[in-house]
């Protein structure tokens, strides 16, 4: 696994042995990147079980003022500090080494995000148990948007109810990136 582009472009990223974090491939992370590249510069992105990083770390080698990491696993989060300190892109990073519910609360009234990027463990609901408490949070303002990396089959009819609406969905061949934001944002003519 890789850094795709910018400041950081081909250093390589360390990741745990085995499935437990599933690293997003090189692949995938380049489509989803080409897709919200004119938004990242500048802004504040939020990596939601993230795994060794790469998600987070790829937001800011591409011009991203700030990324926070969460991650319960320490070993995995041992593999996220090793990465920002050889992607030399540790002084704009925030590690909480927490589960992702508990550091929600605790960055609550701290930051905005303008990205908001999660894949959780496939087939527990944790997904959507993260969007039901950003609905009401103030972490989320009306141009965030929250990526969820999904299994293929993961069901998000639930979005609208949540105050949600799905933007685009780009599906691959095992999973897919559902893209949303708050509904009934006002569109600028």
């Amino acid at each position: 696994m890789r850094v795709i582009a910018g400041s950081a472009k081909r250093a390589q990223l360390k990741t745990l042995d085995g499935m437990d974090t599933r690293p997003t491939t090189d692949r995938i992370k380049e489509t989803l990147f080409n897709m919200i590249a004119p938004g990242l510069y500048d802004c504040i992105f939020l990596d939601l079980f993230s795994g060794s990083g790469g998600i987070g770390i790829e937001a800011l080698s591409r011009g991203a003022k700030e990324a926070v990491f969460v991650e319960q696993n320490p070993k995995a989060m041992e593999c996220i500090k090793y990465n920002l300190k050889t992607t030399r892109l540790e002084g704009k990073a925030l590690t909480l080494t927490k589960d992702v519910m508990t550091a929600l609360y605790q960055l609550e009234g701290e930051k905005t995000f303008d990205y908001i990027f999660m894949d959780p463990p496939y087939h527990q609901g944790l997904e959507e148990k993260v969007l039901h408490y950003l609905k009401d949070s103030e972490l989320v303002y009306d141009d965030t948007l929250l990526i969820v990396e999904a299994a293929k089959e993961t069901d998000f009819s639930y979005v609208e109810e949540y105050g949600y609406e799905i933007i685009k969905i780009k599906e691959y061949k095992t999973n897919k990136h559902v893209f949303l934001e708050r509904a009934g944002k006002e569109e600028v003519c």
